[in-house]
């Protein structure tokens, strides 16, 4: 089973001074534990949740660009990005970009978006829930033909582009991984675009992740898709502590027996550095190991 981590605050000692080299150690330190994919939120102000909007926070793609400077092998991502926010043209150049310059490394998170706040703040607009399922759909109709042979105008009903050149191409192509468990129309998008797929999942919930991943069998069935290739993972929303390693590995082993070959943890406020260390420890070896 890999591993991933997911970087949900920046509010590092030291302040904004402290951002970069920690996130320059975090990369280095990532793949020296064997951590095989790095994530960031998408988002432009700290979820409520989690702090307030005085709370740093980074916007996604400069910081993975920077974290590809001091990376050589782990796979980076946003997850997920939020359709509103990037028109979609430019997000397929912006990944292809990411790709380009990573040497191969980018993938591209997607989904439906849902902070209003963050929305109002930066005067982006926010429309209806079914709207912007829209958006997500034509979005990976684009991003599927600007990386692919089939180029020339696209006319969608929310976006029209003259021309879906992207030039340089993608060193390869980058897997597409959809987020959230939604069993209408998220799931369908993914048996339809997506490599990937991302569900929440906490300690015993096994049966809840075993619906969803049903429930993707069958949009799979009828949209003619080969379930067993979608890569199945879960963003482990319970809090992850390294020094009892033994104790995730356990927690997560049943969801590996569901087909889930990919977990992606969270350090929260802890330090990321030592964070991953820890896992690099106490949770990596073990976990590489479950099948």
């Amino acid at each position: 089973m890999d591993l991933g981590v997911h970087v949900v605050s920046f509010d590092f000692p030291g302040g904004p001074a402290s951002i970069a080299p920690t996130l320059a150690r975090f990369g280095e330190a990532a793949e020296q534990a064997g951590v095989s994919n790095l994530s960031l939120m998408d988002h432009y102000l700290q979820l409520e949740f989690m702090g307030d909007v005085e709370s740093p926070m980074m916007e996604g793609y400069t910081s993975l660009g920077f974290l590809a400077a001091h990376t050589q092998s782990v796979e980076l991502q946003l997850m997920v990005t939020g359709v509103t926010y990037r028109q979609p043209g430019l997000l397929g150049k912006i990944v292809a970009t990411l790709d380009v310059l990573s040497r191969g490394r980018a993938a591209l998170g997607l989904g439906a978006a849902w902070y209003e706040r963050e929305h109002q703040t930066y005067g982006v607009r926010f429309p209806p829930v079914a709207e912007r399922f829209e958006r997500l759909e034509e979005t990976l109709q684009i991003v599927h033909r600007m990386w692919g042979s089939d180029r020339g105008p696209f006319e969608g009903r929310h976006y029209q582009l003259a021309d879906t050149v992207c030039s340089p191409m993608p060193l390869r192509r980058p897997p597409i991984m959809i987020g959230g468990g939604g069993e209408r129309k998220t799931l369908r998008l993914v048996a339809k675009y997506a490599d990937a797929c991302n569900l929440f999942a906490r300690p015993g919930e096994t049966q809840a992740v075993a619906h969803k991943l049903e429930v993707l069998r069958e949009h799979c069935d009828k949209e003619g898709t080969d379930y067993s290739r979608i890569r199945k993972t879960i963003l482990w929303s319970a809090d992850a502590d390294p020094s009892s390693g033994d104790k995730l590995v356990s927690d997560v082993v049943p969801f590996a027996e569901l087909g889930v070959t990919e977990v992606h943890v969270m350090p929260f406020k802890k330090d990321p550095v030592a964070f991953v260390e820890g896992l690099g420890e106490h949770v990596v070896p073990t976990l590489s190991q479950v099948r």
